[in-house]
């Protein structure tokens, strides 16, 4: 079978100072103004009260308690739920006891949920605008350029991601457009990034959409309009109704089974 001869674009050696090396110089330098424009922006994370650090600690003493009651004696075991169903049931925990039964208050109104709203919304305005600002320079200067060919055979599927912009049924895959360059620069400039400003940068697009999304850990426990008297009540029906049993149970017996069994 005969085989189809190289496909050939004879392309301005120019290309290369006047499209490819200004996007990936201004890609480099807006990260880098993105990095210090978030630590511009950064809020101090506000002082917690020990009443607040209470709630949540005892929280995680009786999910703890729950999820390991395993390694914990019978005694033991009945000691630590009796002490703590008592007090989730009674509110010994709660941060404001006087609000117990009343409905949550409007995350809206709550300064520390105001605050964690207002960062997300800096982080997003630093990530969209310059991306934004760059995609408008490249589409108004460099669209419809074809820049650079890869040195390894692709399939037919990436044509539409390497060739936006460029519209050609039959350019070989492997040329990549001006627009495609840029957002290969989007994820594959994080090493530089991380070279240039350390590994713990602001510039790590993918870092920040992931740390948006992720949950909050630490005195966010509760969140937001979550009542912690509901919280309280519900894990303790959870310690409730476990049914204890120890990894030690009969373990003179397993022991000597296992040495006669050898």
């Amino acid at each position: 079978m005969a085989q189809l001869p190289a496909q050939t674009i004879h392309r301005d050696p120019q290309l290369f100072y006047w499209i490819l090396l200004p996007i990936t110089v201004v890609m480099v330098l807006t990260g880098i103004l993105r990095h210090y424009a978030s630590v511009l922006m950064v809020t101090q994370p506000k002082r917690f009260d020990h009443k607040a650090i209470k709630e949540q600690r005892s929280m995680a003493h009786g999910i703890t308690t729950r999820n390991n009651f395993h390694v914990l004696s019978a005694p033991s075991f009945r000691t630590r739920r009796e002490y703590l169903t008592s007090a989730y049931e009674s509110g010994a925990f709660l941060k404001d006891p006087d609000r117990r039964g009343q409905p949550p208050a409007n995350p809206m109104t709550d300064p520390n949920a105001m605050d964690g709203m207002m960062g997300m919304m800096k982080n997003n305005m630093a990530m969209m605008i310059p991306n934004t600002l760059i995609m408008s320079w490249i589409n108004a200067f460099f669209s419809g350029f074809v820049i650079i060919k890869l040195p390894f055979p692709i399939t037919i599927k990436f044509k539409s991601m390497l060739q936006a912009g460029v519209m050609t049924k039959e350019m070989d895959p492997r040329w990549m457009s001006s627009i495609s360059w840029y957002f290969l620069c989007i994820f594959g400039l994080q090493s530089v990034f991380n070279f240039i400003l350390g590994s713990e940068n602001a510039a790590n697009q993918m870092a920040q959409q992931m740390g948006s999304m992720g949950p909050q850990a630490g005195p966010q426990m509760f969140g937001p309009g979550v009542d912690p008297d509901k919280q309280f009540k519900t894990e303790a029906e959870n310690l409730a109704v476990v049914e204890h049993y120890s990894v030690l149970d009969d373990v003179e017996d397993r022991l000597l089974g296992g040495i006669k069994s050898t």
